[in-house]
C-alpha cells in the first residue's frame, strides 16, 4: 500500500471518528433536576424511553432545585426538571428560562421515630406541628435551597418561628436521601418528598414512620423549562424541547404514571396541561 494511500485512509477514518464525536455530543442535553427525582428512580425508568425514540440522550445533573435553577441561569444546562414553581416562574419572568410546564405531582410528609417524641402524628396542620417539635425533639433541614428545603422554611415563617442556630435543629446541606439516613441516625424529624421516602426507605434500612401527611400546603409540583437560548447562545434548545414535548406528551404522561416502586406504589401524578 502506497504512502498516499495510507495517508488518505488515516484521513478518512479520522474524519469519521470526528464526525461520529460531533454527531454524539449533538445528540445529548444536560438536564439540571431536583434528587428526588434521581433518587425515586425516575429517570432511570423514563429517560431509556426518550431516548429510543428521539435518540437523544439525557445527562442529568441531580442537585438541590436552588442549584439546579442557578445551573441554567449561568448556561450550565439546557433544562431544568425541578420543584419550586414560584422559584421557576420567577427565573422565567427575569428571561433566563422560557417555555415552563407543569409535569406532575406528590407531596411532602414528615417523617420521624416510630415513638414519634413531639407526639404529632394524627395532627392535621404540619406547620403546627413542626411547632411542636421545636425544643421538644430534633429537625433534620436540607438547608440546601432545595425545593423542600423551601417548603420547610415556609412551615417556620407561617408560625413565626426561625429555626436556624437553634440546638435542636441541624441543617445538613445534603439530597433527601442523605438528609433521611442523618435524620434516622439522630432519632429526629424531617421533611421529605414521599416518592423518595418511598423508593428509599427499605434499601437504607431506614427506622422512621410517616408521621404527618395529606396537610394540602404539602403538596409538591414539579416543572420544567427550557434555559433560554437569547441568554445562552451554545445551549441545545431544539433538543431541550424536543424533551419537553415528550414528558408533556401522552406517552411521557404515561411513562411517568407506569413508574412504582417494588410494593406498587405510584410515585409521581402526572398532570401536564
Amino acid at each position: 500500500m502506497s504512502r498516499v494511500v495510507k495517508q488518505f485512509l488515516l484521513m478518512a477514518l479520522c474524519a469519521v471518528f470526528f464526525t461520529t464525536v460531533s454527531a454524539s455530543a449533538a445528540t445529548e442535553i444536560i438536564c439540571s433536576s431536583t434528587t428526588s427525582t434521581e433518587n425515586s428512580g425516575l429517570f432511570s425508568f423514563i429517560l431509556p424511553q426518550f431516548e429510543k425514540k428521539t435518540g437523544i440522550k439525557v445527562k442529568v445533573v441531580a442537585r438541590g432545585t436552588g442549584a439546579a435553577i442557578e445551573m441554567g441561569k449561568r448556561g450550565d444546562a439546557d433544562v431544568a426538571f425541578v420543584h419550586a414553581k414560584e422559584q421557576e416562574l420567577k427565573a422565567v419572568e427575569e428571561g433566563f428560562f422560557v417555555n415552563r410546564h407543569d409535569v406532575m405531582y406528590n407531596d411532602f410528609v414528615v417523617i420521624g421515630p416510630a415513638e414519634d417524641p413531639a407526639k404529632i402524628k394524627g395532627m392535621k396542620s404540619a406547620a403546627e406541628a413542626l411547632k411542636k417539635i421545636a425544643g421538644i425533639s430534633s429537625f433534620v433541614s436540607r438547608g440546601d435551597n432545595s425545593g423542600t428545603h423551601a417548603k420547610e422554611l415556609s412551615l417556620w415563617k407561617k408560625v413565626g418561628i426561625e429555626p436556624k442556630g437553634e440546638r435542636w435543629y441541624l441543617e445538613v446541606g445534603q439530597g433527601m436521601e442523605k438528609t433521611q439516613r442523618i435524620a434516622n441516625e439522630k432519632r429526629a424529624y424531617t421533611l421529605t418528598d414521599r416518592g423518595t421516602w418511598l423508593a428509599t426507605k427499605d434499601n437504607d434500612k431506614l427506622e422512621m414512620v410517616i408521621v404527618l401527611e395529606s396537610d394540602p400546603v404539602l403538596f409538591n409540583q414539579y416543572g420544567v423549562m427550557a434555559v433560554n437560548p437569547e441568554k445562552h447562545k451554545h445551549v441545545k434548545y431544539k433538543e431541550a424541547m424536543e424533551f419537553i414535548n415528550w414528558i408533556i406528551s401522552k406517552e411521557g404522561q404515561h411513562a411517568i404514571a407506569s413508574f412504582r416502586d417494588k410494593h406498587g406504589n405510584q410515585l409521581f401524578m402526572p398532570n401536564a396541561k
